[in-house]
């Protein structure tokens, strides 16, 4: 009888250990997770935010002010404007082209 109940010992303890070992890694990897989670919600925020920087730093009243202020460029009118014809669109006009 010794015997058995010596090996039930040495069988209780291991599953014991073995069980302690099992709650120890769920509560680790459960940690783990939750970090992870944190870091989700972290990253979503920022993604948010930056599309909301996005689009405001598309606005049409932004890029014609960076247009103005940082390339000198002006709002175009006729008297700075210049047309050019396109060689073949002229002949076309005064009736040079091949038929």
């Amino acid at each position: 009888m010794t015997r058995l109940a010596i090996v039930l010992l040495i069988a209780v303890v291991a599953s014991a250990l073995y069980l302690v070992r099992v709650q120890y890694d769920s509560r680790r990897l459960f940690t783990e997770l939750d970090r992870a989670e944190g870091q989700a919600h972290r990253l979503e925020l920022d993604r948010d935010r930056l599309e909301a920087d996005k689009r405001a730093a598309a606005t049409s009243l932004r890029v014609e002010a960076l247009a103005r202020d940082k390339l000198a460029m002006r709002m175009i009118t006729p008297a700075i404007t210049e047309y050019v014809a396109a060689p073949a669109a002229s002949q076309a006009a005064r009736g040079g082209g091949k038929s």
